[in-house]
């Protein structure tokens, strides 16, 4: 009988092993620049007693729902606008941390060199999620392409466009795809994450991009009460560091911009 129970409670002891160790912190991200970033701060981490576990996923839903659901312990992908459409949509209640950095979106084109040269009924790839696509049709009324009704709405949609003088044909596509439809479309409205890992280069490549003054900043996230976390607090120490701010501006040349 003693076999047989201690034979439970190895099974018992591997299980609980597939919980988060005491001393690793679990962290859901995209991989540009947002893993990369926390690769650079796993040595600091690691001094602190703090093994980074970094779950890169390519999509925007999928690391609010792993932090939600206790799979993941924090997420380090989103600006404060996205997560708060995330949680009234889906019924979470996650909370932005801290800002680290932000993402200028950008505007590109296979087929034109500059905004002048769009032509009438041009059409544009337009981010699918409401806070990306209130973000781009904000960048293109900057730009004198539109005009909203309130163009204060962060959250605006194509039917909140006003003044359309150039007729533009609008699609709203999965963020993560907008780079390989490139050759489809006029332009495409790309996040800098996606825009990197396409290899493009916003500070050479985009038509049109968000200045330094974007408030879209990518923020560390988690649930109610995880700042208060030993390993978070060491996390975003890591993260808005000197050191951490010197590998964003040497690595990125401006097309990723430190938010402290």
């Amino acid at each position: 009988m003693n076999r047989f129970l201690a034979a439970a409670l190895l099974l018992m002891s591997a299980c609980s092993g597939g919980a988060q160790d005491k001393d690793t912190l679990s962290v859901a991200a995209t991989a540009v620049p947002h893993a990369e970033i926390l690769e650079f701060v796993k040595p600091m981490l690691a001094n602190e007693g703090v093994t980074l576990d970094v779950r890169v996923f390519n999509d925007y839903v999928q690391p609010n729902l792993q932090v939600d659901q206790q799979r993941i312990d924090v997420n380090y992908f989103q600006t404060k606008p996205y997560l708060d459409d995330f949680n009234a949509g889906r019924g979470t209640h996650l909370v932005p941390f801290a800002g680290i950095h932000v993402e200028p979106l950008g505007g590109y084109s296979r087929k034109w060199k500059t905004l002048a040269q769009l032509p009438d009924g041009a059409t544009v790839a337009l981010p699918n999620e409401p806070s990306s696509t209130g973000r781009a049709l904000t960048l293109m009324q900057k730009a004198g392409l539109i005009t909203l009704k309130d163009p204060a709405n962060p959250l605006a949609l194509v039917k909140d466009i006003a003044a359309n003088p150039k007729g533009l044909k609008f699609r709203e596509l999965e963020a993560a795809t907008l780079p390989r439809v490139l050759d489809q479309v006029d332009l495409a409205l790309i996040n800098t994450n996606y825009a990197l890992d396409a290899k493009l280069d916003p500070a050479k490549d985009a038509l049109l991009i968000e200045g330094k003054d974007s408030p879209y900043v990518n923020y560390v996230v988690g649930r109610p009460g995880g700042d208060k976390d030993p390993r978070v607090i060491k996390l975003i120490a890591a993260l808005r560091s000197p050191e951490t701010r010197s590998f964003i501006e040497r690595t990125y040349q401006g097309a990723v911009l430190p938010a402290f």
